[in-house]
């Protein structure tokens, strides 16, 4: 008898009651029940913000040299051809990261990934190769001095072009037709989203280019020594001018290799060894100086130059400064 009476010490109807026991139990179980945390505030890497504003400055270095070389209509020559072709692959290089960047935080889709991966392939891969071109036709202009200047070495320029471009935009197509690593994660290099047997057939090919610019310049710097020696026994210079000048012929070209190697040997290492299981900070270690190669390019290879300097102080100031104007070429200018 006791046990079916319920005592109502409230003074509340025992509908209310009943409201009110339901609610507490519900608010009892919510409090048991983690809420869903809010999502946090996209953070910018500052890796990808110091990857981007490389990317600005290499197009805009980059881009003074194609137009310097596409409105002037004298620097059609074999070399400024060359030239051209690795201020383009440079700047399409930089465009790269700008667009690599907005992809990864604007517009997040495996298509943009592959894209902008594929552009960042193929630029990348162009440059070497322009830079392979730039070796080779160096190497003609002194090993075949006097037949360099034919039609002949005009269109073997424009083979090497085609076949370079070529081969760029193949590799760059890969991950576009397939060969990536979205659908298998495990299969993923130190770049996703390349595929670490895609990586290895990159790395592989810049260490045989580099292998190969090497022996170029070994031999280059050979003709140079045995050019500036018969100048120097024609004009009848000191020993010590000879010396000065052979040595910062081949000085030049150790730093021209010495550059490319330091700038891309690093990352070409990290990704062979390396996969998608390394923290990411070493793929930026690695890959940023690369990136830094592609700025330094135009220095090297056309502000150097003495046509190209006479046609920037024409566009900039419309003269041109005596100092080089009536600069002669050395045979330390390689």
């Amino acid at each position: 008898m006791n046990e079916d009476l319920k005592v109502n010490v409230s003074g509340l109807p025992p509908d209310y009651l009943d409201a009110a026991a339901a609610e507490n139990a519900s608010a009892a179980v919510s409090s048991r029940v983690p809420a869903g945390e809010p999502e946090p505030e996209l953070a910018v890497n500052p890796w990808d913000i110091v990857l981007c504003t490389s990317g600005t400055l290499i197009s805009c270095e980059n881009a003074i040299v194609v137009l310097i070389i596409f409105h002037n209509p004298s620097l059609r020559a074999p070399m400024f051809l060359l030239i051209g072709s690795l201020a383009l692959a440079d700047l399409l290089a930089g465009v790269g990261l700008i667009v690599n960047f907005v992809f990864a935080y604007l517009l997040q889709s495996e298509a943009t990934k592959l894209v902008t991966i594929g552009l960042i392939v193929a630029s990348f891969s162009a440059s070497v190769c322009s830079l392979l071109a730039i070796t080779v036709d160096r190497y003609l202009s002194l090993y075949y001095a006097l037949t360099y200047h034919s039609e002949r070495t005009v269109n073997f320029t424009y083979v090497m072009l085609v076949m370079l471009w070529g081969t760029s935009i193949c590799l760059g197509l890969l991950p576009v037709l397939g060969w990536n690593c979205l659908r298998d994660e495990s299969t993923c290099s130190v770049v996703r989203p390349l595929t670490k047997n895609n990586a290895a057939v990159l790395s592989v090919s810049f260490l045989f280019m580099f292998a190969l610019m090497l022996q170029l310049y070994v031999q280059i710097c050979k003709i140079v020594l045995r050019h500036a020696h018969q100048i120097a026994l024609q004009h009848h210079f000191l020993a010590t001018s000879h010396y000065v000048t052979t040595r910062k012929g081949v000085s030049t070209l150790a730093i021209i290799l010495g550059t490319f190697a330091a700038c891309w040997m690093p990352f070409t290492l990290y990704s062979l060894i390396a996969d998608y299981t390394y923290p990411s900070i070493y793929t930026y270690a690695t890959l940023l100086p690369a990136t830094y190669n592609s700025v330094i390019n135009p220095v090297i290879y056309a502000f150097r130059n003495q046509e190209i300097q006479k046609a920037l102080c024409l566009v900039c100031c419309g003269c041109i400064p005596s100092g080089i104007a009536q600069r002669a070429r050395s045979p330390s200018d390689v």
